[in-house]
Parts: C-alpha cells; sequence; structure tokens
C-alpha cells in the first residue's frame, strides 16, 4: 500500500457537500473529503491487513503530510493498537511528531487514542508527555491530558499507576488558571473520569483547586461525586 493508492481510495468515498460541511464544523483551513470515522475505519482495517508495521507507519507518516482531514485521521487509525511487535520507538516517534501540529479537536482527539495505546504498552513514556505540558501550542498542553486518560480508569491501581495519576493531577493544578475553555475541558474531563474510579483524589483535587475552575468545569468534573 503507497500513498498514492491510499488517497485514491479516499477521495472515491468523497461527498463534496459533506466536504463543505466538515470544513464548517472544524473551523481549521485544510482540504476536506466528507468521509465519516465508520469509512475511514473501513479504509485502515484494509491498509493494516495489506502492510507490515513498517509500511504501515511510513503510509501513516505520508497521509499526515498531506494536511488532509480524513487523511490524518486514518494516519492515527494506522497506528491506534495496543501491541505493536515491535514496540520500539519508531510509531511513538511520529505520534510526537504530530503532537506539536495540532491545531483542532478532532484530529488531536484520534492522535491521542493511538498515543494512549503507546503509553500504556510503555509508562516511562510519561517523561515525553510531561514535555507536552508548557509547550506553547494549548492543543499540545491539551493532549497531555487526553493521551493520559487511561491511568483514571483502574479499580486497583498499582503503585506506579498511583503514581503516574498523582503526576498527572500536578499538571493539572498548573493548567487551572488557564482560561481556556479547551483546557478548563480537559481538565474536567480527567477528573470525571478519574472520580468514578478514585473519588478521594478527585475530591482532593476539587478542594484545593476547584474555586479557580470556571463553573461548568467544576460541576462537570464533580458529577459522579
Amino acid at each position: 500500500m503507497n500513498i498514492e493508492t491510499a488517497l485514491t481510495q479516499l477521495h472515491a468515498a468523497a461527498d463534496p457537500q459533506k466536504a463543505v460541511e466538515a470544513r464548517a464544523y472544524h473551523k481549521v483551513d485544510r482540504p476536506y473529503l466528507g468521509l465519516r470515522v465508520p469509512q475511514i475505519e473501513e479504509l485502515t482495517d484494509q491498509w493494516r491487513a495489506d502492510c507490515t508495521l513498517d509500511d504501515r507507519i511510513h503510509l501513516a507518516s505520508d497521509l499526515w503530510d498531506t494536511n488532509i482531514h480524513e487523511a490524518r485521521v486514518a494516519a492515527a487509525k494506522l497506528l491506534t493498537q495496543a501491541r505493536l511487535k515491535p514496540d520500539d520507538t519508531t510509531a511513538w516517534d511520529l505520534i510526537c511528531r504530530w503532537v506539536p501540529q495540532f491545531d483542532a479537536w478532532a484530529i488531536a482527539d484520534h492522535v491521542c487514542i493511538a498515543a494512549q495505546k503507546r503509553i500504556t504498552a510503555d509508562p516511562t513514556r510519561i517523561d515525553t508527555v510531561e514535555t507536552w505540558t508548557t509547550h506553547e501550542n494549548m492543543w499540545t498542553r491539551r493532549a497531555a491530558l487526553v493521551a493520559t486518560l487511561p491511568f483514571t480508569k483502574q479499580n486497583f491501581p498499582k503503585p506506579f499507576e498511583l503514581e503516574i495519576r498523582d503526576r498527572v493531577l500536578g499538571w493539572a493544578a498548573t493548567y487551572i488558571d488557564d482560561k481556556d475553555w479547551f483546557i478548563q475541558k480537559a481538565v474536567a474531563w480527567w477528573l470525571r473520569d478519574l472520580s468514578k474510579h478514585d473519588p478521594a483524589r478527585t475530591a482532593d483535587f476539587l478542594a484545593a483547586h476547584g474555586d479557580r475552575m470556571k463553573p461548568f468545569a467544576r460541576k462537570e468534573a464533580a458529577q459522579y461525586l
């Protein structure tokens, strides 16, 4: 599978009217084809079956570099896999190259799901994620929370998972005075998911910082307490 064939298949499924709607919805100036996510997933499932891991990583890189919305979503889908063999730095490095380029929530969230898989496979990658928390790009800072959401979900976390939990809560505390809606929403999202499995930590965070959160974010974070 090469980039020319992949783009031909994406364009074959294009819907010009939906492309116009997608541009208006996402509000980012880039090419849109008007494909729905299930259509993209159907193609990437086929490409995954036809490609070696090295070929898949190369294709994902080429798709991303087109700057087409659906191609970037497809690139993320190609790398969204719980186990990669080998899980060396190649896929992770590619994801890390993309993160500073984020400029909209949809593409960022698809890539963050791929990042979640690589971080849970190798939690030492959290050190790299921490560098995102002070990046000048708001979407990159937000990605540090979205990419670490799996660490909110354990009912019986291991010691290293508790350490990561506390570490990410420390990042979230530094975000509190950033009033950007997407940053506040990401903090609320992390806390809301954490509250289902670790209400004590969530309550402690809100007691310490909740009065400085935007009201909608504080309310969402406390939704399940």
